[in-house]
């Protein structure tokens, strides 16, 4: 058994591409990422393999000239761009007598050295404890007599079984704290819901200038730098557009390819101002050339935390720095909207850093939120007090009055399309309301589709 360094300085890098697209074309990406967590690259090593070798991940060849570039180079530390299991990492570890880490210790790491509050660094050590619950058998090779037989129950059972009942505890009592802070937030939400405040998210691949935009559009001076990650624990500010609009712009943690769950699980709570938002600005960096399957990563999350049916308007950002960005600046790129859609903008060209084509934006903003909404009279049975607490929780109720027979009857300013989503979520049929069932102060024109009684079964 060799003697793992308490940290590495000089990284070997694995990158290995499979016919299934994994790996993919993200070298650069992975060579930023080793160099966020602090650590120097100093070789790459590169392959291609039909599948992961079951015992190493990669082939005897491949592992042969991995250690002699491992003992050329002096490096203390070996990093695969893939997720390893905690078999291949031991394997890997004792053959080349070198910490090794996979993809997934890596982005762990940087966010633990990035989260700056209390509830950011409950939110990385619950997932680090997550990924080590199943990792713990590492550190106690010396130990390793396992279940089964007369004389082979031992100290080593007995350390590992105490060592996986104190990971346990700790992320119960995490878990317990993170609820009580979603509590606080959750309460916040209400009080903006009901104050009718709409609230915008930035979000967007990691490194794309969210922090700056967020800076550029509030006057306020979040933390940014030409780094992955830079930004971890969300911010909020209130702004106001021309007209008097106001509302909440939020700065949330970027995202990237191949995003672990344990972070995804572990920032939930924070990635709840990203589910609970009226808009999304989706913000690209327009000079990546990956831009359009970094667009698709992000919505991947989006979906994957059931924010993926909000409304969007794709920003791409850094326009300064690309060969078509003085067109788009001066005009020749207007804000774009889709063909057959009412809802405003979907499409604007940005300079945050040089504060330059804002003004479209929140045009855009503001006329996303004109035209995307119209006044619904809806009849609600008893039945759809979930969708009531949802249309609240969206600060969509306008005015509301309760029948006599528990039906509720309340006006919605919403978008139509939203409105039919949480009726069909709710699995209620839609039913029409006349102007006399609504009463005279209601303003409508004609019978509207609301949502209803239940669907038969």
């Amino acid at each position: 058994m060799f003697e793992r360094p308490d940290s590495g300085e000089r990284a070997v890098l694995v990158h290995i591409t499979f016919p299934d697209g994994r790996g993919g074309d993200d070298r650069d990406e992975f060579a930023d990422l080793a160099i966020s967590a602090g650590v120097a690259p100093v070789a790459t090593v590169t392959g291609r393999r039909r599948a992961p070798d079951p015992r190493h991940f990669i082939g005897a060849g491949k592992l042969a000239e991995l250690g002699a570039r491992v003992a050329a180079e002096h490096a203390d530390v070996v990093i695969f761009n893939q997720a390893l299991s905690p078999a291949q990492e031991r394997n890997l570890e004792s053959a080349l007598g070198c910490r090794v880490l996979d993809r997934i210790t890596l982005i762990l790491d940087i966010f633990a050295q990035r989260a700056s509050t209390a509830e950011g660094k409950l939110q990385v050590e619950l997932a680090q404890l997550r990924h080590l619950s199943t990792r713990l058998v590492r550190g106690w090779t010396h130990l390793e007599r396992q279940k089964g037989g007369i004389g082979l129950r031992g100290p080593g059972e007995k350390q590992l079984e105490t060592d996986r009942r104190l990971v346990t505890e700790r992320i119960r009592a995490i878990e317990r704290r993170l609820e009580r802070v979603g509590t606080r937030r959750e309460l916040s939400r209400r009080s903006r819901s009901r104050a009718g405040v709409p609230v915008v998210a930035l979000v967007g691949y990691t490194n794309a200038g969210k922090s700056t935009l967020f800076n550029a559009l509030t006057g306020a001076r979040v933390g940014t730098a030409d780094q992955l990650f830079a930004t971890l624990d969300p911010t909020l500010r209130r702004i106001e557009l021309e007209g008097g609009q106001r509302l909440i712009l939020a700065d949330t943690v970027g995202f990237i390819s191949d995003l672990p769950h344990e972070l995804v699980a572990a920032f939930r709570a924070t990635l709840e101002e990203t589910r609970r938002a009226s808009l999304l600005l989706h913000v690209v960096d327009a000079g990546d050339p990956h831009r359009a399957d970094k667009i698709v990563q992000v919505n991947r999350v989006l979906d994957e935390i059931g924010a993926g049916d909000i409304a969007q308007i794709h920003v791409f950002n850094k326009v300064d720095a690309c060969p078509q960005g003085a067109n788009a600046l001066n005009g020749a790129a207007a804000p774009r909207r889709r063909e057959g859609e009412s809802a405003g903008p979907t499409r604007v060209w940005v300079s945050a850093l040089k504060s330059t084509g804002l003004e479209r934006l929140t045009e855009a903003i503001g006329e996303h939120f004109r035209a995307a909404t119209v006044v619904r009279q809806l009849r609600l049975p008893a039945s759809a007090g979930r969708l009531r607490a949802r249309l609240y929780e969206l600060g969509s109720v306008v005015a509301e009055r309760t029948e006599d027979n528990g039906d509720w009857l309340i006006e919605v300013n919403i978008a139509p399309a939203a409105l039919e989503r949480l009726r069909r979520r709710e699995g209620l049929a839609p039913t029409l309301v006349s102007r006399r069932e609504v009463g005279e102060n209601c303003n409508v024109e004609a019978d509207l589709p609301v949502a209803g009684t239940p669907k038969a079964s």
